[in-house]
């Protein structure tokens, strides 16, 4: 056999062995796809189904608010109604002080939130950015004091404040919620995270640790500042037994204490159409706020505890 005879020979074994390497890599490159499209589509439902059972209450929410009331009270319950109506909004504006109510929800659970977050911020610099002795002591007792039940203080803080002239009135309902542990632990987090390099240069020209906390910390820790106010303003705009029990009148009653005034009060048949109109109104300052701050929502959220 002549030397470019084998050299042909060796040529066609090398191409065929190309040719089945080439397939092989395209074999598994089509499967990888699968799997990665399978996966993919597997995500895609899995959101879309949590999505519709997230906005499913919502939208039973909304259908029912527009239901006549003898119609809710059918059984079965009808998901869209047969008639539509207006009655039960101007029923609620009849039977509730809505306006009233919503400026002491806004005063309730804007101040608490604005003063919280002060609050909050100021300590978590100190247990994040102060050195000083006993540091780690104080953490693990704020710590501790989240495993209270917020029940077993509610007797306790209601007799201190009727003791001080408190009950129905704005201060009643503000100064217990002026601080929050969950709102420190978080905010701690986040400062952790801010290079301490920063503080070392501002002390070097000569600046104060309130100086540093204003204009050091707060600017960089925007996210999570907006995430700690996000979740004080949707829990105490919709905090019900606090406000219920610290209130018995329409001049400091919240929203939410205001519904609850319309569930088994003067009747045995709940008007949900109407309560249901109520919640509706209740809820769309909260999808508002959102909507501005979801993106450093997220943010926060997900950078809080990250170095």
């Amino acid at each position: 056999m002549s030397a470019a005879t084998s050299a042909a020979n060796l040529s066609a074994a090398q191409e065929q062995e190309n040719a089945r390497i080439n397939a092989e890599n395209e074999r598994l490159r089509r499967k990888a796809t699968t799997r990665r499209r399978v996966g993919l589509g597997f995500s895609y439902f899995a959101l879309i189904l949590i999505t519709v059972l997230m906005i499913f209450p919502l939208v039973i929410v909304v259908l029912v608010s527009f239901t006549p009331n003898e119609v809710t009270q059918t059984w079965p319950p009808k998901i869209i109604p047969s008639a539509w109506t207006l009655s039960n909004y101007t029923d609620l504006f009849s039977r509730l002080p809505i306006g009233r109510e919503m400026l002491n929800t806004v005063v309730f659970a804007g101040a608490v939130t604005v003063i919280s977050v002060f609050f909050d911020s100021l300590a978590a610099y100190g247990l994040s950015r102060v050195d000083f002795k006993g540091r780690g002591l104080l953490l693990g007792v704020l710590i501790a004091t989240m495993m209270i039940p917020g029940m077993a203080l509610l007797i306790p803080v209601y007799k201190l404040l009727a003791n001080m002239g408190l009950v129905n009135s704005y201060l009643g309902i503000i100064i217990p919620r002026m601080a929050d542990v969950g709102g420190i632990f978080l905010l701690r987090q986040f400062f952790i995270s801010i290079p301490k390099d920063l503080d070392n240069a501002a002390r070097i020209d000569g600046a104060g640790e309130f100086r540093i906390f204003a204009q050091i910390i707060l600017p960089n820790a925007v996210p999570a500042i907006l995430t700690v106010g996000m979740f004080n303003f949707m829990g105490n705009w919709n905090d019900l037994l606090w406000p219920l029990i610290m209130t018995s009148k329409p001049e400091t009653r919240t929203i939410t204490a205001g519904l609850a005034m319309l569930t088994g009060h003067g009747s045995s048949v709940t008007p949900y159409g109407v309560v249901m109109a109520g919640a509706l109104i209740s809820a769309l300052p909260l999808l508002v706020v959102f909507f501005f701050v979801q993106k450093r929502f997220v943010e926060g959220i997900a950078m809080t505890g990250m170095k």
